[in-house]
């Protein structure tokens, strides 16, 4: 039986392609119209992309096309992912030793004859400092190359189950369910106990003069209460659309979380700067409408087009019917937007958790709910 021969740049791509999926998280995109090249992606890491090109560069001219070309596909996935900043890692594994590198302040390249080489780069070492212990260092073989094969072949496959978890719609939704429900019941007991909803309306209605006096269970108590059947029935309807869609992103715990946690903000934010009471769950669902948006914008490489089709047009046509409608509660449904956001973040998104940004969110959350405390407590 003949021996396999691994050639040597196979086997180099092999080793870079094992450490960056395997060890940090990255994964291989398609990108168009590119030849013997490979392309990665992580958002969630300082350097976004990482290109391996195979293709032989002779001079400096082809390389200058080459930076162009890596240049146009940068900013073209930045503003595909809506992402503020995106770095490229540029690895080169076949330039002419005469040929020097040019430097691009969104572009570090690095070229490599052999794994050492990237072992030795200062970029490589302070970015990926796992990288000089977790690569492998002796040669791999065709064995050595059949493990990592397997080994990409299982993360890819993990991975994945991770992903058709997080989407997976076949989960009744049982909490946005019992949040109507509990809706409708609270309505209806205003109606049939007193004949109107004047009753639930000065008891548990959202006004500052009550909340400052120490009612601030009215900060709660108004997000379940309506002022009338029409004001129920868009909430409730508003709520079924996007409540089982933030539901099954999040789980049920936090799902509750950021709804409960939304409406007191959007409430918490209403008696500061508003001096008219306020009912209803917009700020909730306004905050569950954030909620989606964050975890679009988390899973922006896997939902092409998600925030831009569906999500953030409709919450800002509903913003701007806010402010031309009369007798909306604008601050509310602003606050319960900015709670949206600010617990989605403290309490993050299934797979892409960060202990960093637990700590970071509640923080903002913490502060920011002192400072409208302070605010409502001088308020006159």
């Amino acid at each position: 039986m003949a021996n396999i021969v691994v050639g040597k740049k196979d086997e180099m791509v092999m080793k870079i392609l094992h450490y960056f999926v395997t060890e940090e998280n990255y994964r291989p995109i398609i990108v168009n119209g590119v030849q013997n090249e490979i392309w990665l992606e992580n958002l969630e890491n300082d350097i976004s992309l990482i290109r391996i090109n195979i293709n032989y560069i002779h001079n400096e001219e082809q390389l200058m096309t080459d930076m162009r070309k890596v240049s146009i596909i940068r900013k073209t996935i930045k503003k595909k992912t809506y992402s503020f900043k995106m770095h490229v890692l540029n690895i080169l594994l076949d330039v002419r030793d005469e040929v020097n590198l040019i430097e691009d302040k969104n572009i570090d390249s690095v070229k490599i004859n052999k794994i050492n080489d990237l072992k030795k780069n200062d970029i490589i070492n302070t970015f990926f400092p796992k990288f000089r212990d977790k690569v492998m260092n002796k040669n791999a073989g065709i064995m050595g190359m059949f493990q990592m094969t397997e080994e990409l072949n299982d993360k890819t496959n993990k991975d994945d189950k991770k992903l058709a978890k997080v989407f997976r719609n076949n989960r009744l939704p049982v909490v946005t369910i019992s949040l109507i429900v509990i809706n409708i019941i609270v309505y209806l007991i205003s109606m049939i106990s007193v004949g109107n909803y004047e009753f639930m309306i000065n008891t548990f209605a959202n006004y500052y003069v009550n909340v400052q006096k120490g009612e601030v269970w009215r900060l709660v108590t108004s997000i379940f209460v309506h002022t009338g059947l029409l004001h129920l029935l868009c909430n409730m309807v508003t709520l079924y659309a996007v409540g089982p869609i933030a539901e099954r992103y999040y789980g049920k715990i936090k799902y509750l979380l950021i709804y409960i946690g939304s409406g007191i903000l959007g409430s918490l934010l209403s008696v500061v700067l508003s001096n008219y009471a306020s009912v209803g769950a917009s700020g909730a669902i306004y905050g569950l409408f954030a909620s989606i948006i964050f975890f679009g914008y988390k899973y922006r490489a896997t939902l092409d087009g998600f925030l831009r089709s569906n999500v953030v047009p409709v919450v800002i046509i509903n913003l701007i019917l806010s402010f031309m409608i009369p007798g909306i509660d604008v601050f509310g449904h602003i606050g319960g937007l900015v709670g949206g956001f600010l617990f989605s973040y403290a309490l993050c998104v299934p797979s892409k958790e960060k202990v960093s940004d637990h700590i970071n969110g509640f923080i903002i959350t913490i502060i920011l709910f002192i400072a409208l405390g302070y605010l409502l407590i001088i308020k006159k």
